[in-house]
């Protein structure tokens, strides 16, 4: 009779997989409180105890530690001296570990959790059962995902699971256990005051093969973390497969509209930066007023909304090229407009604001880690540095042009009109060289630029970028100052009559 050892700190699911082990004839051993709730529900159940001859003690700590139970695990079927071994005392092998682990990186999330409970979720005989089946995975299917437990029962009843389906067993478990431990280095690594941990791990598991990344000849997959939200959460409705660049772009897009809360914002998105962006009343409308900022340059972007996209939406994008449409969702009618361009892809997404977690930026041999970016709205460090005030209106178009910036890649300048983009300078190697393209940008779209304000994510080293926008009839400016030119540039502002307001905040995006 085949052996299962069952004992999960996550109960989903587990009495039915018991219950379909014990009826096609296998043992079930388990402990504590997994075994309760087996019994309690009919299945038949041998207690750890009964297997390893000695009580559970130290309140659970110390129950699957012990030969009886690694000695089943570890035993190489196809070794005589390993038989013979467990036979001379007296352990019954074990062909199956179905176990989950204590709840650590949910404990220490919550807020205020003391280190004391912390550790107290650090599991030890879990792990150590997990590993030791996995090793010996050819005899022994070690189950970590409860997912799995429909999958191991279908394989029993299919000739017994095969050399690829216990190996993939085996390496989910070891990737479970190594995100697991990784969490615990980098809580215990954890320096004190604001420095970041000493150790990090970064658990990623495969969401989604992709024909290729960046360009053809690069192999390329989506992965995920373990975090909530994100592109975990990710619906795709129709459309055809979603690419590398598509999901760049999409990441892009989420940024550029998640700050605007509140507010009904649409940002267009080409190469990861907006080549538009607008709020309005409707999605229609801040869509309309997005594509005026540059529709040259808005075919086969990606549009993003944040929030519910209708018909009369989908509707307006009828004539443009798109790539992929994101929004927190889509009402039916707005669906069956979408599914008339049948390769449009169509993904159901909420974009996030900022959270504690980091941002990891690839270099060779390693990664720059850093607080992911938060849009923050503040005013309280604001002020007017020119002799000049903006006007009312100056100020609301001043506030949208700040938040829109800050989605633009650096070097990055946005000029902006009754809160909407009319010209965009992105990712240029000089901030004058930015200023003058978003000029040229809105010009060459019929945009009048006397008038507008402007926005610069980070400060101008020189007064050359307010001479630009000068020349081009610009009346406000909003940027964070901190340049050791700062006397200089408000004195060319001063000089031009342009009202400017310094923020005290940077916002580059490479």
């Amino acid at each position: 009779m085949p052996r299962a050892l069952i004992s999960v700190f996550d109960k989903a699911g587990i009495a039915d997989f018991a219950r379909g082990l014990a009826s096609r004839g296998w043992e079930i051993v388990s402990t504590g409180g997994t075994a309760k709730l087996l019994a309690d529900q009919g299945v038949k159940v041998i207690p750890i105890e009964q297997v390893t001859g000695f009580p559970e003690m130290l309140d659970g700590r110390v129950k699957t530690l012990h030969p009886a139970v690694h000695g089943g695990l570890l035993a190489r079927r196809d070794v005589p001296a390993h038989l013979a071994a467990i036979r001379q005392h007296g352990i019954t092998p074990i062909d199956l570990v179905a176990v989950n682990l204590y709840p650590f990186r949910e404990t220490v999330a919550r807020p205020g959790v003391t280190f004391e409970d912390a550790v107290e979720q650090i599991d030890i005989g879990g792990p150590s059962m997990l590993r030791s089946a996995a090793k010996n995975h050819a005899a022994v299917l070690p189950v970590v995902d409860p997912g799995d437990y429909p999958r191991v029962l279908a394989a029993l009843d299919q000739g017994g699971p095969d050399e690829a389906f216990r190996r993939g067993l085996a390496a989910k478990v070891f990737a479970h256990t190594s995100a697991y431990d990784g969490a615990i280095a980098t809580y215990l690594g954890a320096a004190e005051g604001d420095a970041l941990p000493s150790y990090l791990t970064l658990p990623l598991s495969r969401l989604l093969p992709l024909r290729y990344g960046e360009n053809p000849a690069q192999r390329a997959a989506l992965y995920g973390t373990d975090e909530p939200g994100g592109v975990r959460d990710l619906r795709q409705l129709q459309g055809k497969e979603l690419s590398f660049n598509n999901i760049l772009d999409l990441d892009g897009a989420q940024l550029a509209v998640a700050p605007f809360a509140g507010r009904t914002a649409c940002a267009i998105i080409k190469h990861t930066t907006p080549c538009g962006i607008a709020l309005g009343r409707t999605s229609a409308e801040a869509y309309g007023r997005a594509l005026a900022t540059d529709p040259t340059s808005a075919f086969g972007s990606v549009i993003a909304f944040n929030g519910p996209v209708d018909a009369a939406t989908a509707e307006t994008m009828r004539d443009l090229f798109v790539e992929v449409v994101v929004a927190p969702g889509f009402d039916d009618a707005a669906l069956a407009v979408y599914a008339k361009k049948k390769n449009l892809r169509v993904v159901a997404l909420a974009p996030r604001g900022g959270t504690g977690a980091l941002d990891y930026k690839r270099v060779s041999g390693g990664m720059l880690v850093q607080d992911r970016f938060r849009f923050e709205a503040d005013e309280g460090d604001w002020k007017v540095s020119t002799k000049r005030r903006p006007t009312d209106a100056e100020w609301r178009d001043l506030r949208f042009a700040w938040v829109a910036v800050a989605g633009v890649k650096s070097n990055a300048i946005l000029l902006a009109r009754d809160e909407a983009a009319i010209g965009i300078g992105a990712g240029q190697m000089s901030r004058v060289d930015a200023s003058f393209l978003a000029v040229h940008k809105a010009r060459k779209e019929g945009h009048a630029t006397e008038g507008s304000v402007l926005a610069s994510d980070a400060f101008f080293p020189f007064p050359d970028g307010v001479e630009e926008a000068a020349a081009a009839g610009i009346r406000a400016i909003i940027q964070p100052g901190g340049s050791v030119r700062d006397a200089d540039v408000i004195a060319a502002a001063d000089a031009h009559d342009i009202a400017m307001v310094l923020t005290g905040r940077r916002q580059f995006r490479h």
